[in-house]
């Protein structure tokens, strides 16, 4: 007796929502055993990560505060990946956008303060922007694979950032320190609520990216590219400038991100301005099936598990590694329930066997 996968031509939404929660409750049993053999109670762990996370005005902002570029990344990724374009340069992307951003704010840090920031913003949009063409060029001109050439450009920004810190960009008040000097005031984003201006911007995006992915011509036309190129050349689409336009959409959005950890969070250009946001974007979008409304959602609960992880090393005396344990198990069980949704697994009865062998 064998078995096999098969694609699943359609799901019904209560079945859906049965296999998430499954998924959902299997995460919490074996978490829930590994967190045992910690000699822990399971349960305690579990509302300590939500105290860490939402139990208080302060933790609700810290949270906010990791899910605002998770959320724009998240985005800007789920216009390249809609058009099956791999986009795994976010990372980068959001550094780019940092370095651009702060060229205006280290140069012209008197400039009045709204105008400053406007300039910043466009900066970071440009920066992101012109780096996610590189690859798109070549992937439109020659054919090239994508998904090497985002992930190497990565490590080309971070470089490039870490040589401006030790380097022309270094601060000579920083006692030796290599760090790239603090931005003027008129630099940072004012706040709202107690959190950086980010947010609105972050959920402006998502109704823009939302109206741009469904009720556009441009997005139609991303929709069609991502699930047949033939299609798409058939439909009179033009397949190279699709591809540079969405693409310099993708990077603009993780530039902007960029922009924002650098002015209102950072406040200087740092190699640590993306801290793995880029990559963490990927698992964040796929999870809400490209989504933007969906997105928001996944950004936040991630975030949440960001947060709650580092609050349960403090609480219970937990090495980072156990607490990363108990964050990977979660993540594995929920992205996998995304198999049993698009798949089946049929068992092939050994007459079945016989027959195909005929």
């Amino acid at each position: 007796m064998l078995y096999r996968i098969e694609k699943r031509s359609d799901i019904s939404k209560e079945k859906s929502i049965g296999i998430r929660a499954l998924a959902i409750l299997l995460a919490l049993i074996t978490s829930g055993a590994f967190i045992f053999l910690l000699k822990l109670n399971p349960i305690d762990v579990y509302l300590s990560m939500l105290d860490g996370a939402f139990g208080s005005p302060y933790r609700i902002r810290e949270t906010i505060i990791t899910a605002i570029p998770l959320l724009i990344t998240s985005l800007g990724l789920a216009i390249a990946f809609k058009m099956q374009f791999w986009n795994i340069g976010g990372e980068g992307q959001i550094l780019m956008g940092a370095f651009f951003a702060s060229f205006i704010a280290l140069n012209y840090p008197d400039i009045p303060k709204p105008i400053l920031l406007t300039l910043m913003m466009i900066a970071g949009i440009l920066g992101g922007g012109l780096w996610a063409l590189i690859p798109a060029f070549f992937k439109a001109q020659w054919g090239t694979n994508e998904t090497i050439v985002t992930l190497m450009l990565n490590y080309i920004a971070l470089k490039w950032i870490t040589f401006l810190q030790y380097g022309p960009w270094r601060d000579p008040d920083a006692l030796g320190f290599p760090k790239v000097p603090n931005f003027s005031p008129n630099a940072i984003l004012p706040k709202v609520f107690g959190v950086h201006i980010g947010w609105i911007i972050a959920l402006i995006l998502v109704v823009l990216v939302y109206i741009f992915m469904k009720h556009s011509k441009k997005g139609y036309e991303i929709a069609v590219l991502g699930e047949s190129e033939n299609t798409a050349r058939y439909a009179g689409i033009n397949i190279k400038k699709t591809i540079l336009v969405s693409i310099f959409l993708s990077g603009s959005i993780a530039g902007l991100a960029g922009m924002i950890q650098a002015s209102a969070v950072s406040k200087t250009l740092a190699v640590s301005v993306s801290g793995g946001m880029g990559f963490t974007a990927i698992i964040t979008t796929w999870l809400a099936a490209l989504n933007p409304i969906f997105i928001l959602v996944s950004s936040i609960l991630f975030a949440a598990l960001i947060r709650s992880g580092s609050f349960i090393q403090t609480a219970f005396g937990i090495p980072s590694a156990a607490a990363s344990i108990i964050q990977a198990m979660i993540l594995f069980f929920f992205l996998g329930s995304h198999f049993f949704i698009k798949y089946r697994i049929t068992r092939k009865t050994s007459a079945k066997i016989a027959q195909g062998g005929e």
